[in-house]
């Protein structure tokens, strides 16, 4: 994902996904209260209902008397907002037009209403959409897993077993000798199934200027990109983008094939790429734009961008579900 990357407006293209849980089953939905020294203080996941479908989001609130806060819109990285006005259980701030995926400006209000985060998102122009939180799950497991057997993601022919996440963008990708190529700027590609903890390997090749990411459980993007120079680690290949910056940063190349070897155990990361481990059992805090849903306590699908310039091309992928 590009930092000021495409803006998405309010209204969504419906996804209807066949969902097809692999492996054992994954919980981890009942996350405890973050909370220290104010009402609001910890992570909410939130889901703001519009006309044309959810929107996911997210904040952190720190504790203490002068808490600070970190919001995740509808595309973009966390940032701290604008206009933030906290008192007792209740907030309110900023999300300026031009960023986190809004046209306009749009004011979040919200108040805790028994155990959820309960407002409303609003613009000047009047437009006005109900938003709920839930606190997020931490996503600690109490036993190590148990890696299942693997299983080919991408069979290296067609595209059985991933769908479109915009439909009417057909043509976003193509299947040539074996590998899976996205043209650039079209739609990113979905798996039908979701998956809990899991190892998944990745190979993957990035043009000369091009931007794509491989999201974990649609929730998570692995950054791959040639095109972010100017940015900090967290926003380069490797990284979580906006969140975790790969250490050793490995060179950023295109039209060489590179491995992603991933470990997603609930919010612990590890990866290694071409052999070097450029984060290791770091948490990821909350979900980056471009998630599918803020629905942090479920399985989710792997997906791979293909809204950003292109061309991008993987093989080999393949996931070990716990």
């Amino acid at each position: 994902m590009r930092r000021l990357r495409q803006r998405a407006s309010l209204a969504v293209v419906p996804v209807c996904l066949l969902l097809v849980i692999i492996g054992t089953v994954w919980g981890g939905i009942d996350g405890a209260a973050q909370t220290s020294g104010n009402a609001l203080a910890g992570r909410w996941d939130l889901t703001i209902s519009t006309p044309n479908g959810d929107l996911p989001s997210w904040i952190e609130v720190s504790p203490g008397e002068a808490p600070k806060v970190l919001f995740v819109g509808v595309m973009d990285h966390a940032i701290p907002p604008k206009g933030l006005q906290i008192n007792g259980s209740e907030i309110q701030f900023l999300s300026p037009k031009g960023e986190e995926g809004f046209a306009d400006d749009k004011v979040f209000k919200g108040k805790i209403v028994g155990d959820k985060l309960v407002g409303r998102v609003s613009d000047a122009g009047g437009a006005s959409w109900p938003f709920t939180g839930v606190r997020a799950p931490l996503l600690e497991g109490k036993v190590a897993p148990k890696w299942g057997a693997p299983v080919k993601l991408f069979n290296g022919v067609d595209l059985s077993g991933w769908m479109l996440r915009d439909p009417s963008k057909t043509g976003s990708w193509k299947v040539e000798n074996g590998e899976l190529i996205a043209v650039g700027r079209g739609s990113d590609l979905v798996t039908t199934a979701k998956f809990g903890d899991f190892k998944l390997h990745v190979e993957f090749k990035n043009g000369k200027s091009t931007n794509s990411g491989v999201y974990l459980r649609g929730r998570y993007e692995l950054q791959i990109e040639t095109d972010e120079a100017a940015q900090t680690g967290e926003f380069h290949t490797g990284g979580i983008y906006g969140f975790l910056a790969p250490n050793p940063e490995q060179p950023r190349v295109a039209g060489v094939w590179q491995t992603f070897d991933i470990i997603l155990v609930g919010r612990r990361l590890t990866v290694v790429q071409n052999g070097v481990t450029v984060i290791e059992g770091r948490e990821i805090p909350g979900i980056t734009g471009g998630a599918l849903d803020s629905h942090e306590g479920f399985p989710g699908p792997i997906y791979l961008q293909g809204s950003e310039d292109g061309p991008v091309a993987f093989r080999n992928i393949v996931i070990r579900p716990a």
